[in-house]
């Protein structure tokens, strides 16, 4: 039982709006200690809803970390939306043993992400962040996340799909699943998803001042799309990490997230706040796209020539062949060419079938858009006599569409041992 004077130890949830200020002054009570606001680094928030049974494993380890690069310059925030188990009462108990740590009780609002940024706005930190509690997110990384960020990065992301990265036992529907949200994602906002490799990733660290200012407006639990599409993000900084099986509880994705998650990409995508957002292309690689497209063009303009002109087979399904054979020729020289420096570290016959199957399927999605193209110019347009120019068309009219979905899903490490 929880003592009234316990409960005055509990940080104040904010109302209205989910802003965050640019700085922090003065001075603030934990537990009873005074201390200078201004010595504050990091602010790293903890939300919870059921996480009773990892949350001391975690906070020692955290605390564990942080003290060696860290000490006495750091906060843990617990933001507990009122958990039937009760988290909120274990994490009061454990910050009178660990004086870094502080409790917030939600009793009015519900979800992850608003449950973040109510902690961030409590947050005395210049550097901002978030970690689940159910030790899905290895804590060992925190400190090459926050050494990219002291480096000059305005946001570090821990990314599931980069070198050193993976999932431990995802089954192939969740994988699919993940991929299929992240596809859609680079559909509806190319300029905010393609950005990072993992933008469905909840563990990263950001500056204060580039986030601070915007009402923030975020919809279900993926808060990264809220930072990247209404902050100030210039420089980012991404850091393999595995995401791990859970080791108690029960993981709380439903499909009332997936409908979140695509609510979210509309209200960013009609939100009109997406013009100070750039990247820069990877141009030498699109280069080394194009030539292997080219090559492709030649084969593909062979067999449609061989099977539609010379043997007479409809263009269609001429077409289909074509397409196929010049996937093919693609995809070998791509691994060995274009996207070298991932592939060699996936040699193996089964990575390599692997990034074929996705290819092909990414591949698959232009096909289809590539022969609707075909036939309305043929048929339409030019006539029958212009039928190689309407293939031509159809093929540019797709190639940056392969670009891109292969740079941010295909060709990536993302097997560990």
């Amino acid at each position: 039982m929880v003592s009234p004077s316990q409960l005055q130890s509990l940080v104040p949830c904010p109302a209205g709006p989910l802003q965050i200020l640019p700085a922090v002054s003065g001075r603030s009570e934990v537990n009873g200690q005074g201390h200078q606001d201004a010595t504050l680094v990091l602010s790293l928030i903890i939300p919870t809803y059921n996480e009773g049974q990892t949350l001391e494993a975690l906070v020692r380890t955290l605390v564990d970390r942080l003290n060696r690069v860290l000490p006495d310059q750091y906060e843990l925030i617990l933001v507990d939306d009122d958990s039937p188990d009760l988290t909120w009462e274990r994490g009061l108990a454990l910050s009178y043993q660990v004086p870094q740590l502080r409790v917030m009780r939600r009793q009015g609002e519900r979800g992850l992400s608003s449950a973040v940024i109510r902690g961030w706005q409590v947050a005395q930190g210049q550097i901002l962040g978030v970690i689940d509690a159910d030790l899905q997110h290895p804590p060992e990384v925190l400190l090459s996340l926050l050494t990219a960020i002291e480096n000059g990065s305005d946001l570090a992301v821990a990314s599931r799909h980069i070198e050193g990265g993976g999932v431990s036992e995802w089954s192939f529907t969740r994988r699919m699943l993940s991929r299929g949200a992240q596809t859609l994602g680079l559909l509806l906002l190319p300029g905010v998803v393609g950005r990072v490799s993992d933008p469905m990733s909840g563990y990263f660290l950001v500056q204060r001042q580039a986030i601070a200012g915007p009402v923030l407006n975020p919809k279900g639990y993926k808060i990264l799309l809220e930072v990247l599409g209404r902050g100030d993000i210039q420089a980012i900084a991404e850091i393999g990490y595995v995401f791990q099986e859970r080791l108690e509880g029960a993981s709380k994705v439903t499909w009332r997230h997936y409908l979140d998650y695509i609510h979210h990409l509309l209200r960013l995508r009609a939100g009109g706040r997406l013009s100070h957002l750039h990247r820069r292309f990877p141009l030498q690689r699109f280069v080394r796209f194009g030539v292997v497209g080219l090559s492709g063009v030649v084969v593909d303009m062979a067999i449609l020539y061989l099977l539609h002109t010379t043997l007479g087979f409809p263009l269609t399904r001429s077409k289909l062949v074509a397409a196929e054979v010049a996937i093919i020729n693609n995809f070998i020289w791509n691994d060995a060419w274009t996207f070298a420096d991932v592939s060699v570290r996936q040699q193996s016959w089964s990575a390599r079938l692997k990034r074929f199957l996705k290819f092909n399927l990414i591949c698959l999605a232009g096909l289809v858009l590539n022969v609707m193209v075909l036939n309305l110019v043929y048929n339409l347009i030019f006539g029958q006599q212009w039928a190689y120019l309407a293939n031509l068309i159809a093929i540019a009219l797709v190639t940056l569409w392969n670009f891109w979905l292969n740079l941010k899903l295909n060709w990536r490490v993302t097997q560990v041992k």
